[in-house]
């Protein structure tokens, strides 16, 4: 489930296969050309044109929530929570993403997570988000899960998010760049109660 999928520090992630799909792209080191870029908010550190410019080609297309304002150009497609677009034999889903105990990220911010499917296997990305309630009506396979406190979930919120989504594998990530650090990863790795892979940072 994992061997198609790089963390690349903080919350960003590489999907490789057919397509090569991107998720908030950050401090990238890599340029290889993107076919999907997915973004979740527009903070700094998930819109981030200087790295999308790295990664984009003419035919990469941008899915943004309705909500974010942007330079950004290209072929962009908006969704809005709950809803679908599928490219090709991949599925996009927009899930709420928000704080529900700091100012972050307020609900009426319109922020995402995403549900990636992925040759039958569903991918949650959770975005910039405290535990929220829409949590118990998802259905993934793999859950990426913020761990690194102030601006989203600490380790031990993150493990209480995890018994409530229940995947088969949940894997830390937002830590070790702007918050958070591997002993984040850790501590949520021993709490969490289901199988954790902590993945390394690629490149």
């Amino acid at each position: 489930m994992l061997s198609n999928v790089k963390w690349l520090g903080h919350a960003t992630l590489k999907f490789t296969g057919k397509k090569i799909v991107y998720i908030d792209p950050y401090q990238l080191k890599n340029r290889d050309a993107a076919d999907l870029i997915l973004i979740t908010h527009d903070h700094f550190d998930h819109l981030s044109l200087e790295d999308i410019d790295k990664i984009s080609k003419k035919e990469t297309i941008f899915i943004l929530p309705q909500s974010v304002k942007t330079s950004l150009r290209g072929d962009i497609r908006r969704i809005n929570i709950g809803e679908k677009i599928i490219i090709g034999d991949i599925v996009i889903e927009a899930v709420p993403s928000y704080n529900t105990n700091k100012n972050f990220h307020p609900k009426s911010a319109g922020n995402v997570g995403y549900i990636l499917t992925l040759n039958g296997t569903r991918y949650y990305h959770a975005g910039d988000t405290d535990i929220i309630p829409e949590m118990k009506e998802l259905s993934v396979d793999v859950a990426f899960l913020p761990v690194g406190g102030t601006y989203t979930m600490t380790a031990e919120e993150a493990a209480k998010a995890a018994q409530t989504i229940q995947p088969e594998i949940a894997v830390p990530m937002h830590y070790g760049s702007i918050v958070g650090s591997i002993d984040d990863a850790k501590k949520f790795e021993k709490l969490c109660g289901c199988t954790v892979t902590i993945l390394p940072k690629g490149e």
